[in-house]
């Protein structure tokens, strides 16, 4: 071994012989703090900050108020005010949404990224039906694509 001619492991110090009452005090800190200060508008890794929707002309005459609001990313990922879901996770939201606000006609909003399938799409549409919902697609108005701010 390398620390024999020099005698260097002699002037080590001794390993520790288990955990101190510190350790756990700081463990416990760190699991409140990231229990009570975590944020469901954090991006969690791997959602891509990439989101366009498509241009339509037209868009802005179609407008309408809505109750929900879901963004559907081009991989699939469904994000509501809630966090993220997948579609049978989705189809239970739906029910729940429309279940809290009965008084108002539900209405879901899908922002659909441009990279979209139609069959993903189209499954979606077919959850929001199946809970009662009308749908209503978002598009930006047609025009000059817009630049780098």
């Amino acid at each position: 071994m390398i620390t024999r001619p020099l005698d260097l492991a002699s002037r080590l110090r001794p390993e520790p012989r288990g955990f101190d009452a510190l350790f756990y005090v700081n463990v416990g800190l760190l699991g409140f703090f990231f229990a009570v200060l975590g944020s469901r508008f954090v991006l969690a890794p791997g959602l891509g900050v990439d989101f366009q929707l498509p241009r339509l002309a037209g868009a802005a005459e179609g407008a309408s108020q809505t109750l929900c609001v879901i963004r559907v990313l081009r991989s699939g990922q469904i994000v509501t005010d809630d966090g993220l879901l997948d579609l049978g996770q989705l189809r239970g939201w739906l029910k729940d949404r429309a279940r809290r606000d009965r008084d108002r006609e539900p209405t879901l909003l899908i922002l659909a990224s441009d990279g979209l399938t139609l069959s993903g799409l189209a499954e979606i549409q077919t959850a929001a039906h199946d809970a009662k919902f009308r749908v209503v697609m978002g598009a930006e108005e047609a025009g000059p694509a817009p630049g780098p701010h």
